[in-house]
C-alpha cells in the first residue's frame, strides 16, 4: 500500500523562525548522516522518513558524502521522495552541502565555485531535484578567498538550484565575514550548521552572539555528542555501541571514568526533571531562542518518536540551569 501522511501531523511539532528569514523549521530535524546509505536497510531508512514527517519534521539534512558510501545516503532519500512522497515536495525542506572529499582530483574538495556548483549539480541528480531548499558550504576552506565560496552560494541561489544558502562548521570570526559578503550580494546566509552539545561549547565562543546580532538561524549537530549524552553508557560500554564499533568518530579514549561520571550525575538532574538524559540534552539545545531546531539522527522509527519526547519540556529553571553548569564545569 503506497504512504499516506498522517492528517495530524501538523499538530503536536513546534516551528519556530530561523533567524530574520520567511523560513520556519520544525524544532528538531532530521539528519542522514548515518543509517541511510547503500549499507542500510532500505525499508528501515524509508520508516524512519515516513515517521519523522508523520510527526511534523518536515526538514530533512543530508551532504553529498553521507552514506556509506558517499553520495548514497542521497540517492536513497531520492529513491523514498519519489516512490512515497510525490505531492507533498512543498511540505519539505531538504538540505545539502558540499565541502569535504567527494570525489579525486583538485575539484572535489573544499569551496572553490567549481567544486560547489559541480557538486550541487550531483547531489540533485542524485535525488532527482529541481533544487534543494538549503545549500551548505560545509566547512571554512583555508585556500579558497571567502569571496569565491561566498559567490558560489549567491550564484546557486540566484539559479534556483537552492532557495536558501548556509554554512557550516565556520567559527565565529568566520562566520562573521560570511555573513558580511552575502548580505553584500543580496544572499543572506540564514543558517548556521555548528557542531554543539552539552559536551561541545565552541559555539558560545561568540559564534551564537554573531547568529543572534545577524539574525541567522542555528541548528546543532551531534546534539548527544555521538551517543554519550544518552543512558547507552551509564554502566560501561555496550558491545553494540557506537564507542565499540565505529571507533572513528568516538572511541574508548572519550569515555573516561571522569566522563562516566559526569554523564551519571547529568542523568541525575534528567531524572529529576522527569527526562531521559537524551531528551534533556535536546531541551538543554533549544532552550537557547538563536537555535531554531535541532538535528537528530535515527537508526530505527523508534528513536524519531523517543526524541520528538524532548520537545514537552524545554524551559528550565535557574536552578536546573545552574546544577548542569557545576556538573559540566
Amino acid at each position: 500500500m503506497s504512504y499516506q501522511p498522517s492528517s495530524k501531523r501538523y499538530q503536536n511539532i513546534q516551528y519556530r523562525r530561523c533567524g530574520n528569514s520567511g523560513l520556519k523549521l520544525p524544532a528538531l530535524s532530521l539528519g542522514l548522516w548515518h543509517n541511510f546509505g547503500f549499507v542500510n536497510d532500505f525499508e528501515n531508512s524509508r520508516n524512519i522518513v515516513h515517521t519523522a514527517f508523520d510527526n511534523g519534521i518536515t526538514h530533512f539534512d543530508l551532504a553529498n558524502n553521507y552514506g556509506p558510501p558517499p553520495g548514497s545516503a542521497e540517492e536513497v532519500f531520492g529513491k523514498i521522495l519519489h516512490s512515497d512522497f510525490n505531492g507533498y515536495r512543498d511540505e519539505l525542506i531538504i538540505s545539502t552541502k558540499a565541502g569535504y572529499t567527494m570525489w579525486d582530483g583538485p575539484y572535489g574538495d573544499w569551496g572553490s565555485k567549481k567544486y560547489l556548483v559541480s557538486s550541487l549539480d550531483q547531489s540533485l541528480k542524485r535525488m532527482n531535484l529541481d533544487y534543494v531548499d538549503i545549500f551548505y558550504h560545509h566547512r571554512p576552506d583555508p585556500d579558497t578567498p571567502l569571496e569565491e565560496t561566498m559567490a558560489a552560494l549567491d550564484l546557486i541561489v540566484r539559479q534556483g538550484k537552492a532557495l536558501y544558502a548556509g554554512i557550516s562548521n565556520y567559527n565565529a570570526e568566520q562566520a562573521q565575514k560570511a555573513i558580511a559578503i552575502l548580505k553584500d550580494l543580496g544572499t543572506p546566509c540564514i543558517i548556521h550548521q555548528p557542531k554543539y552539545s552539552m559536551f561541545v561549547r565552541d559555539p558560545e565562543n561568540g559564534l551564537l552572539d554573531v547568529l543572534g546580532n545577524n539574525g541567522v538561524g542555528c541548528i546543532p549537530f551531534s546534539p548527544l555528542a555521538q551517543g554519550l549524552l544518552t543512558d547507552k553508557y551509564l554502566n560501561g560500554i555496550p558491545t553494540n555501541s557506537r564507542v565499540a564499533t565505529s571507533g572513528v568518530f568516538l572511541n574508548e579514549s572519550h569515555l573516561t571514568p571522569e566522563k562516566i561520571e559526569t554523564i551519571k550525575q547529568l542523568n541525575n538532574i534528567a531524572q529529576q526533571r522527569g527526562q531521559k538524559l537524551a531528551h534533556m540534552a535536546l531541551s538543554w539545545l533549544l532552550k537557547d531562542s538563536r537555535v531554531t531546531s535541532v538535528l537528530i539522527g535515527a537508526s530505527r522509527p523508534e528513536q524519531v518518536l523517543d526524541s520528538l519526547q524532548s520537545l514537552n519540556n524545554i524551559n528550565f529553571s535557574d536552578e536546573e540551569i545552574q546544577a548542569i553548569e557545576a556538573v559540566l564545569k
